[in-house]
C-alpha cells in the first residue's frame, strides 16, 4: 500500500517540507531506510541519519530545524513517535484478516461461536464456551469449557484459556500464554505438600495484552483480575487472587505473588518481584529488578532496589554503599 507525503500530512495534521508527491509504501528504521521507505526521527542522537538516510519520507517533530541539506521529504508533526504509531496501527488494521473455521479445528456442539470468527487448525473449543464476533484463534489455541472470549480478541498459537475464565474484548494473547492455570497453593503436612484446590477463575478485562509464555493464574476462590488496558510482557507471572489495576504495564520476567493488589497506571520494569498480600498505590513505577516486600501507600513514587525503596532513598543508599566499598 502506497501513500503520498501530502496524504500522510493531511491524515496526521502535519505539514510537508519538501516534495508533497513523494511516495512511501513501507516502514523502516531511519538508519537503514531505502527509497520508498517511511521512517521517523525523534531522538536527537539519531539526527545524523536524517541527512544520510535514503528514505523517501521522514516524520519529524515540528520543532526540528535541519542544519544540513536533506534529500528526503519531511512531514512535520507535533509528536513524531505518536504519529508513526498511529500510522502503523492504521496500516496493520488494513491487512486482510482470516475468517472461517478450519476443518481440523474442534468445536464442541454446545459452544457458541460468533460472526466473522477464524479458528485455525487444531484449535479446541470446549463445552459451552463462548467465542465473540471477530475473534481470531490461531492454530493450537485452546478455550476450555464455559470460558468466554470477548469480541475481536486474538489468541496466538498455543495460548490457553482454562475453563470458566473470562477474556474481554480486543485482547491479545500471545503464543503459549496461559490464562487460568492453578494458583500455587499447597499445604505442608508430615507426608509432604498437599495441594489446595483452586476453584476460582482468572478474568481479563477489555484491551488487555498478554505476552508470550506469560501466565495469569486463577484464584483459590473468587477471581484473579487484570483490568482494562493493562499490557503484560513475555515471561511474566501473575499469581492467584492478584488484582492488577487499569492501564498498568509490566515488562518481561516480572512477577506478582498471591493476593497482592497493584493500582492503575503503574509501570513495572523487567525482573521486578512483588511479594504477596501487598498493596501498591496508583502511578507507582518500579525500576528493573526491584524487589518489593512492603506496601506502597503514597501514589506517584518510583521504587528501586531490593528491598524496594523510593528512588531518592535508593540513590543516597547507593552513594553510601559505593563510598564504603572504596575504603
Amino acid at each position: 500500500m502506497e501513500f503520498k507525503a501530502r496524504e500522510l500530512a493531511e491524515l496526521l495534521g502535519g505539514a510537508v517540507d519538501g516534495n508533497p508527491e513523494a511516495k512511501a509504501n513501507r516502514f523502516a528504521k531511519i538508519e537503514t531506510g531505502k527509497p520508498g521507505d517511511l521512517c521517523f526521527f525523534a531522538n536527537p542522537k539519531y539526527e545524523h541519519y536524517v541527512y544520510t538516510t535514503e528514505s523517501s519520507i521522514i516524520l519529524v517533530n515540528d520543532t526540528f530545524t535541519p542544519t544540513q541539506e536533506i534529500k528526503a521529504t519531511l512531514i512535520k508533526v507535533p509528536n513524531a513517535r505518536e504519529a508513526v504509531a498511529k500510522l502503523i496501527t492504521i496500516y496493520d488494521s488494513m491487512k486482510p484478516k482470516p475468517k472461517g473455521i478450519d476443518s481440523l479445528a474442534y468445536v464442541d456442539p454446545t459452544a457458541t461461536i460468533g460472526k466473522d470468527v477464524y479458528l485455525g487448525p487444531f484449535v479446541s473449543i470446549g463445552p459451552k464456551a463462548v467465542i465473540g464476533d471477530g475473534c481470531i484463534l490461531h492454530p493450537h489455541a485452546s478455550v476450555g469449557a464455559k470460558a468466554i472470549i470477548g469480541e475481536n480478541t486474538t489468541m496466538y498459537s498455543g495460548s490457553v484459556v482454562y475453563h470458566d475464565c473470562k477474556v474481554g474484548a480486543r485482547c491479545i494473547l500471545h503464543a503459549n500464554s496461559v490464562i487460568g492455570a492453578d494458583g500455587f497453593g499447597f499445604e505442608p503436612t508430615e507426608e509432604g505438600y498437599k495441594k489446595i484446590a483452586q476453584i476460582g477463575i482468572a478474568v481479563l478485562e477489555d484491551d488487555v495484552e498478554i505476552g508470550a509464555n506469560a501466565c495469569i493464574d486463577k484464584s483459590q476462590m473468587g477471581s484473579t483480575v487484570v483490568k482494562k488496558g493493562t499490557k503484560i510482557d513475555n515471561l511474566c507471572q501473575i499469581a492467584h487472587n492478584v488484582e492488577v489495576g487499569p492501564n498498568t504495564v509490566m515488562a518481561a520476567m516480572s512477577g506478582i505473588a498471591g493476593s497482592s493488589k497493584v493500582g492503575e497506571h503503574c509501570i513495572i520494569g523487567g525482573q521486578v518481584g512483588i511479594a504477596g498480600h501487598l498493596t501498591v498505590a496508583d502511578n507507582t513505577s518500579f525500576g528493573a529488578q526491584t524487589g518489593l516486600i512492603s506496601n506502597v501507600k503514597k501514589p506517584g513514587q518510583s521504587y528501586f532496589g531490593t528491598p524496594g525503596i523510593p528512588y531518592m532513598e535508593y540513590m543516597r543508599s547507593y552513594a553510601a554503599f559505593k563510598k564504603a566499598g572504596k575504603k
